[in-house]
C-alpha cells in the first residue's frame, strides 16, 4: 500500500484504537474529535483516500460503517437506533413536536450500542437539548438527551416535563413537594419552575447524554 500523509495516518491510527477500545466503528465526528480535525469534511476527504488506496471499507448506508482492510474483522455490535423527535429546552420552556407528528415525518436517528442503553430499548427516543440550564449536570446546548417513558419519575430524576396550561416543555430534574412539583435546572444561575402537580406531566426520564462535538 502506498505511504500516507500524517493526518491520514493519524485518522487510521485513531479507527484502530477506537476500534479495539469499544468493539465498534467511530462515526465521522468521533473522528473529527478524536484526532482535533475542524470539520467533518475533512475526515471525510481523508476516509475517502484511506478507502480508494485500500486502508479500509466503507458502507455509506450503515452507520459506522467502516471496516479496516486486512484486519481480523470484530464480532458484529448491534447497534440501537433512537429517532431524535424534537428539540426541548434546558432553560425556559418550549414548546415541541406532538406525538402523533413524531410517528408520521421521517426522523433523524441516532445509533448507540447496547452498554449506552437501558434493557427495554425499544421505546426509546431523543431530543436535542436548547439552552443552558442543565450545564452544571454536563448537559449543553446543542447535546442529545435519550429518554425512556416513564409516568412515575423519582425524585432526583432528569425528565421531559410538560407544562398542561402552557403547553410547554423542560428539561429539568423532578422534585415532589407536597401538591406541587419543583423542576430544578443545574444551574446556579437559574431559579426552579415550581407548579401545581396536576399541571405537570413527565414524558421521559433521562438515560443517556451524547454530547455535542465542535
Amino acid at each position: 500500500m502506498p505511504p500516507l500523509r500524517p493526518r491520514q495516518q493519524q485518522i487510521l491510527d485513531f479507527i484502530r484504537a477506537y476500534r479495539a477500545d469499544h468493539s465498534y466503528m467511530p462515526s465521522v465526528r468521533e473522528i473529527q474529535a478524536g484526532c482535533t480535525i475542524s470539520s467533518t469534511s475533512v475526515v471525510d476527504y481523508n476516509v475517502r483516500i484511506l478507502e480508494r488506496e485500500g486502508y479500509l471499507r466503507r458502507s455509506p448506508d450503515i452507520s459506522r460503517g467502516i471496516e479496516l482492510v486486512g484486519d481480523e474483522p470484530e464480532p458484529a455490535v448491534e447497534l440501537i437506533s433512537v429517532p431524535i423527535i424534537g428539540a426541548i429546552a434546558a432553560g425556559s420552556p418550549m414548546p415541541v413536536p406532538e406525538a402523533a407528528q413524531w410517528a408520521a415525518e421521517d426522523v433523524e436517528t441516532v445509533s448507540l450500542p447496547p452498554e449506552l442503553t437501558p434493557r427495554q430499548a425499544e421505546n426509546l427516543y431523543a431530543l436535542r437539548v436548547k439552552g443552558y440550564s442543565m450545564i452544571d449536570a454536563l448537559i449543553d446546548d446543542g447535546d442529545i438527551v435519550v429518554l425512556r417513558p416513564t409516568a412515575d419519575p423519582r425524585d432526583g430524576d432528569m425528565v421531559a416535563a410538560w407544562l398542561k396550561l402552557e403547553e410547554e416543555a423542560t428539561l429539568k430534574r423532578f422534585y415532589r413537594e407536597g401538591d406541587r412539583i419543583r423542576l430544578q435546572p443545574a444551574n446556579v444561575q437559574m431559579e426552579p419552575i415550581v407548579v401545581p402537580a396536576e399541571n405537570v406531566a413527565v414524558y421521559g426520564k433521562v438515560v443517556a447524554v451524547i454530547r455535542r462535538l465542535e
